[in-house]
C-alpha cells in the first residue's frame, strides 16, 4: 500500500512536528486539534518553525510556500475519511486514545492504518478498541520531531506484516532512522532513558549534588546534547510522570517509580519549559 494521504490527530508539540515533518516530505496533511483556538495556534508553530528555515536558508520561499499549501488543518475527525495513514498525537491517557482511535476507525477508509505515537502506553490494548487492529501499530517519534531523526515502530502481536511494511517505508521516507520494538512498555529508547531520568532526579531529592552539576555530568562526561533534568524540562514532568506510574503499573518492579520531588512538583503546576518552571526557570531571560 503506498502512503499518499497523511492524518494527524493532535497539533500540540509533537503533532505539528509530525505534520510538518509530513508535509516537508512530499505528503499532504491533514491535522486536528479539539478546537480553533488550539488548532490555530499550532499552526502559527508550525508555520513559524518553517519561517525560522528560510531565515537560515534551509528552504527556499518556495519551499516554504508549498510545504504550508500541503497542511490542512481541521476540527472535524470526519475529515480523516479520505487518508491512507493517521497518526495520533494526542495526550498520554489510555481512555482518550482508545476513543480517538473507536472514531477513526468509524470514518477511516477499510484500507487505512492507523498509528500512535504513544511513548509508553500498550499499542494492543489501543489497536482492540478498533475493528481492524491488523492495521495498527506504534509510530513513536521524538521531540523535536523536525529535528530527532529516530522513529520507533511499534509491532503489535496482532499487526500485519504488510501494515509493518508500509509504516516502515513510509518513516524511512521522512528522512527517519527506523527501529524495530515489540509492544513492551517504553519500547525502546525510553525503557533504557527513564532509569537515567529518575536517578538523575533522587540525586536532585536527595541534595547529592546541584541540578546544574548534574546535568553537566552528563553533557561533558558522557557527550549528551542535553543533561537529563533539562531535558525533563523540555519533555514535559507531566508527561514524564504519566510514563513512570505506566511502567511502575505494568512491571510491579520499585525502581520504576517516580521519585517524590517529580510528583509534587506536578502538583505544584511546575511541568518544565511549557509552565514555565520546572527544574529550571524559564521565566528569567
Amino acid at each position: 500500500m503506498a502512503i499518499k494521504k497523511v492524518g494527524v490527530v493532535g497539533c500540540g508539540i509533537m503533532g505539528g512536528g509530525i505534520a510538518q515533518v509530513c508535509a516537508q516530505s512530499g505528503y499532504e496533511v491533514t491535522i486536528s486539534e479539539i478546537n480553533d483556538d488550539l488548532l490555530n495556534k499550532g499552526m502559527k508553530v508550525i508555520k513559524g518553525n518553517l519561517a525560522k528555515s528560510v531565515e537560515k536558508g534551509k528552504l527556499s520561499k518556495e519551499e516554504e510556500a508549498a510545504i504550508v499549501g500541503r497542511l490542512k488543518g481541521t476540527t472535524k475527525i470526519e475529515d480523516f475519511g479520505d487518508r491512507d495513514l493517521v497518526i495520533e498525537a494526542a495526550v498520554e491517557n489510555m481512555g482518550l486514545k482508545k476513543k480517538i482511535f473507536a472514531d477513526l476507525d468509524r470514518v477511516c477508509a477499510p484500507g487505512a492504518i492507523m498509528a500512535t505515537n504513544t511513548s509508553c502506553l500498550c499499542v494492543t490494548e489501543i489497536a482492540m478498541a478498533t475493528k481492524r487492529p491488523d492495521k495498527v501499530l506504534g509510530m513513536h517519534f521524538f521531540n523535536p520531531v523536525p529535528v530527532m531523526k529516530l522513529l520507533e515502530i511499534v509491532t503489535t502481536i496482532v499487526s500485519s506484516q504488510e501494515t509493518f511494511n508500509t509504516a516502515k517505508s513510509f518513516g524511512q521516507s521522512l528522512g527517519k532512522v527506523v527501529v524495530i520494538a515489540k509492544d513492551t512498555p517504553a519500547f525502546i529508547a525510553n525503557r533504557i532513558a527513564v532509569p537515567m531520568f529518575i536517578e538523575a532526579m533522587k540525586v536532585y531529592e536527595e541534595g547529592l549534588a546541584t541540578k546544574e552539576d548534574i546535568d553537566n555530568a552528563m553533557v561533558y562526561g558522557y557527550n549528551h546534547p542535553m543533561g537529563p533534568l533539562a531535558l525533563a524540562d523540555l519533555v514535559g514532568l507531566d508527561t514524564l510522570l504519566y510514563v513512570y506510574d505506566s511502567m511502575y503499573q505494568e512491571f510491579k518492579d520499585p525502581k520504576w517509580a517516580p521519585p517524590l520531588l517529580l510528583k509534587r512538583m506536578v502538583t505544584a503546576g511546575h511541568l518544565g519549559r511549557k509552565s514555565g518552571k520546572g527544574f529550571y526557570d524559564y521565566t528569567k531571560k
